[in-house]
């Protein structure tokens, strides 16, 4: 565990995936899997200790159901530490209203600033459909992402945002 959260530090290992399975989704695998590991690590431990003889025999089952139900009732209040928001992609911009920052948006060029729905902010490069000109503080609706080409469908839009 001291050699995965110094690789971690070193940025070797992404921090981000979710560890869903076993009911301990909602913080990344290696928080989840630190704290189980530790947690059985520490009941085996106190097991050997506290435990006759005969009895050591189920120590580690016992250290394992016991690591599981504490990191569940751990993990509960550190999903609040790792919102789902942090994950966006660009499609989830479509049907957002935009306002154009270049002099013009047209079928081969143009800028505009978006907020996502956390309030955040952004430029992206967006186009038109080739029938409209959009000028520079016009509204704008997004409603296609071109992956190929990485820009944003863009149509005039009169709703106020």
């Amino acid at each position: 565990m001291v050699a995965y959260w110094l690789a971690v530090i070193a940025g070797l290992f992404d921090l981000d995936h979710d560890a869903p399975w076993l009911g301990l989704g909602g913080v990344p695998a290696g928080i989840a899997l630190s704290l189980l590991i530790a947690i059985a690590w520490l009941l085996s431990l106190i097991g050997g200790q506290v435990l006759p003889d005969g009895a050591r025999i189920a120590v580690p089952f016992a250290a394992a159901a016991g690591a599981w139900l504490a990191t569940r009732a751990l993990v509960v209040p550190l999903r609040r530490a790792f919102p789902d928001g942090g994950h966006h992609s660009r499609g989830d911009l479509v049907g957002r209203p935009c306002v154009i920052r270049t002099g013009a948006a047209t079928a081969d060029f143009g800028q505009a600033e978006v907020t996502s729905a956390d309030g955040s902010t952004a430029i992206v490069q967006v186009r038109t459909t080739g029938r409209d000109r959009l000028a520079r503080g016009d509204k704008a609706l997004i409603f296609e992402y071109d992956k190929d080409g990485e820009f944003f469908w863009v149509m005039p839009y009169e709703s106020e945002i």
